[in-house]
């Protein structure tokens, strides 16, 4: 497997989930990328060439229709793999997949992919179950739009993005998360203004700070730990961070 950096793969959930010897075949032409702010993983209804584990990146998957603004309907991070269900459905990807928080990922060809995920059923498994929490993650955030104020929104946003960064602070310009939200800039600007005033968070030259996370926590709504329930069915907390390598 080619490297890059000191990057470890079992960062990965699913990859640490992964028995040693279905973990050993799929690295073997495996690859550790980096990926840059907005970089472009996959186009929607395209093909997929290859699927990445993200290891210290985030990855959105925005949907536009009728040729209208691309809306985010999930993030995926170090708990999840990108493009792995369209492929075993051989379908195209369901929307652009883009990186909205730098970093790495493990990339493995699709063809690869397949032949294991034809000969290992323990590996189709895990995939079909990280879809399933996908598939809620997307539901669970359709209904939040509707549902819940831009304040609820913007904190369970923001904790699902501190989740997978594994760290306080990261990089985000308001009009990145405005465009994320599906919202204009100024309803993001008073949401973040008002957890900015609690003293849960700091926002100075593109950079957020989780400062209170627990005040995040109350003020976000139930989705976030719907969607969070959802993963840990699949990725329960004690066996995170273990590895087959």
């Amino acid at each position: 497997m080619q490297k890059t950096g000191n990057a470890d793969p079992s960062m990965n959930d699913l990859l640490a989930r992964l028995e040693r010897e279905d973990y050993e075949s799929l690295m073997l032409g495996a690859k550790i990328v980096s990926l840059k702010l907005r970089s472009r993983l996959v186009r929607q209804d395209a093909s997929i060439d290859a699927v990445y584990f993200p290891l210290s990146c985030i990855v959105a998957l925005l949907v536009t229709t009728d040729g209208r603004p691309q809306v985010e309907v999930a993030t995926i991070g170090k708990e999840g793999v990108v493009g792995a269900s369209e492929l075993i459905q051989s379908q195209g990807a369901m929307g652009l997949y883009i990186a909205y928080l730098p970093g790495v990922a493990v990339r493995v060809e699709a063809r690869a992919l397949r032949r294991l995920l034809e000969s290992r059923p323990s590996v189709l498994g895990l995939v079909h179950q990280h879809f399933y929490a996908l598939m809620r993650q997307i539901l669970y955030g359709a209904a939040c739009n509707r549902i819940h104020s831009m304040e609820e929104r913007c904190a369970r946003w923001l904790l699902m993005t501190h989740d997978r960064a594994g760290q306080d602070t990261f990089p985000l310009t308001q009009d990145f998360l405005s465009h994320m939200l599906g919202v204009r800039r100024a309803t993001v600007n008073l949401a973040t203004g008002m957890l900015k005033k609690a003293g849960y968070i700091r926002y100075v030259r593109g950079k957020i700070t989780v400062l209170d996370r627990a005040g995040l926590e109350l003020t976000a709504c139930a989705c976030y730990r719907a969607i969070n329930k959802s993963y840990d069915s699949i990725l329960p907390a004690f066996q995170r961070g273990t590895t087959g390598s």
